[in-house]
């Protein structure tokens, strides 16, 4: 059956997304009735639509034919009353428990029975919103992503009520619209917003502690592959914004202390500092705002010899780091040798090392294996591009000479090493092994599955890998092992590792 030939769709809400929603069901050629309870806004929204579907035929990527189609189907109404038809309605409004379930008592009303409805919800329970419908099965989340027309994840969440039938329906149907949907089911933050909650908190939590600079740790997770840093991130999304959500999670949990909000964007929120929208957040914006920049990397000659420590050992990405570190030092002139089994990561360079981080401070470890001379090195998860920042860390012990050659050693792989201050799990290592514990949580929990949290986090917020393909070329005995330690350094139960990831990382 052609889609114009189905019962058409009803959009409540003509903002950002459920304009977005019109927009794609529109394209994919179903009837759209647009509705908004401000005056004239639906209407608005749809001269505005019809303004973007022309752009794109500008810029040659829609059909002129295509765009006047598509803006045909859509009809901006003024009463709800005129959607009785409906077969499929989205609601699209503000974020608030109560008025969402006002308007689905609402619409239960005034649609058949057959009619699905679903929420763009990003965080409320679909099993909440449920509550005290006639027929509550038929409710469910279809939660889209910002700007809709681009971005291709469409979370389906299910509630403790809703039918299989009707979840399966909506996949099926976000299919046809172009979309990648995932199943979820309904607990806080659903997959996206509650995976990834780490890649905000540690760089939040490392800069309470005066660790590094905002654009040091961006720079950082800019080479680990992520297409933006925390930092830079939460300015665009806008501090607000993100801080809400942050909340929304922390509540919803009960308190739960791994989502626990930082006081460093409560004060910028508290500040009005809200990034682009404001002109100021971790960064300035604006006609004249200076860059960010990063310190003048530190240096010295390289020595004669090393031995790299672990050949084989870390996982996927650690060998291959290590091979081409290796090469790498061969070619400049110093003599490799190859050293196994001695329980660490790294090079070794007379009675000084520059070792893999895991999960304790330089000065701990320095301590425990009696090397004064230590230097940690930041997990090089993805094949680092040349020029690509990577941390590292001395321990109080360690000379400045040391660091300089450990600097030097580092920069011969092709990376631009980040001094920070001596922090446990450095920034790669500890927010990916976080996002990766939180995903095997809500595998653990039901809430998705290692394929839906891997696609989640790729299509959703454009991670470069998935947490569960993270794991893979990692290994899950060492992040259990570094999640541990961060534990045992800051004594809460922030670092709590999963049972789903302790028990694989028990397996042999």
């Amino acid at each position: 059956m052609n889609a114009s030939d189905l019962p058409p769709v009803l959009v409540v809400g003509a903002g950002i997304m459920g304009a977005g929603i019109a927009q794609v069901a529109a394209q994919a050629g179903h009837r759209v009735m647009l509705f908004d309870a401000r005056d004239a806004a639906a209407a608005t929204a749809r001269d505005k639509l019809g303004q973007t579907l022309h752009g794109l035929v500008a810029k040659g990527r829609l059909s002129a034919e295509a765009a006047d189609a598509a803006l045909a189907r859509i009809a901006p109404i003024a009463r709800l009353e005129e959607a009785a038809d409906a077969g499929l309605v989205v609601e699209a409004i503000v974020e608030n428990l109560e008025a969402k379930r006002a308007l689905l008592r609402q619409l239960e009303a005034l649609v058949s029975a057959e009619a699905v409805l679903a929420s763009n919800t990003s965080s409320i329970s679909i099993t909440a919103l449920a509550n005290g419908l006639r027929v509550p099965g038929r409710v469910v989340g279809m939660h889209f992503f910002n700007p809709v027309p681009l971005m291709k994840l469409v979370e389906v969440v299910s509630g403790l009520q809703t039918d299989a039938a009707v979840a399966e329906r909506v996949f099926a149907l976000a299919t046809a619209w172009g979309k990648t949907a995932v199943h979820a089911r309904s607990t806080p933050g659903f997959i996206v917003n509650r995976i990834a909650r780490p890649y905000y908190a540690e760089t939040l939590a490392l800069l309470q502690e005066r660790a590094s600079t905002p654009a040091v740790l961006d720079a950082c997770l800019r080479g680990a592959g992520f297409r933006m840093g925390p930092c830079e991130l939460m300015d665009l999304i806008g501090h607000d914004t993100n801080f809400s959500v942050t909340e929304s999670v922390y509540q919803a949990n009960f308190g739960d202390k791994r989502f626990q909000p930082s006081l460093v964007q409560r004060e910028m929120v508290d500040g009005g500092l809200l990034g682009r929208k404001s002109g100021r957040g971790f960064y300035a914006y604006g006609e004249g705002a200076p860059a960010p920049t990063l310190p003048a990397p530190r240096g010295s000659a390289l020595p004669a010899s090393v031995r790299w420590h672990g050949a084989g050992a870390g996982g996927a990405a650690v060998t291959t780091f290590g091979q081409r570190w290796c090469d790498a030092l061969a070619a400049a002139g110093v003599a490799v040798e190859l050293a196994e089994g001695s329980g660490w990561i790294g090079l070794e360079a007379g009675a000084a090392r520059l070792a893999l981080t895991d999960g304790r401070t330089a000065t701990e470890r320095a301590q425990a294996e009696g090397c004064a001379e230590l230097v940690l090195f930041d997990l090089p998860i993805a094949e680092l591009p040349a020029g690509a920042a990577l941390a590292c860390a001395g321990a109080r012990s360690a000379s400045e000479p040391w660091l300089d050659q450990a600097a030097a050693l580092l920069a011969c792989a092709g990376v631009v090493p980040q001094q920070l201050d001596d922090a446990p799990g450095l920034v790669v290592a500890r927010t990916v092994a976080m996002l990766v514990n939180e995903a095997a949580d809500a595998v653990q929990q039901g809430v998705c599955s290692t394929e839906g949290a891997d696609l989640a986090m790729k299509l959703g917020v454009n991670y470069p890998a998935g947490p569960f393909e993270w794991l893979a070329r990692w290994e899950a005995a060492a992040i259990v092992a570094l999640i541990d330690r961060l534990d045992a350094f800051y004594r809460g139960e922030r670092y709590r590792v999963s049972p789903w990831l302790r028990r694989r990382g028990s397996a042999r």
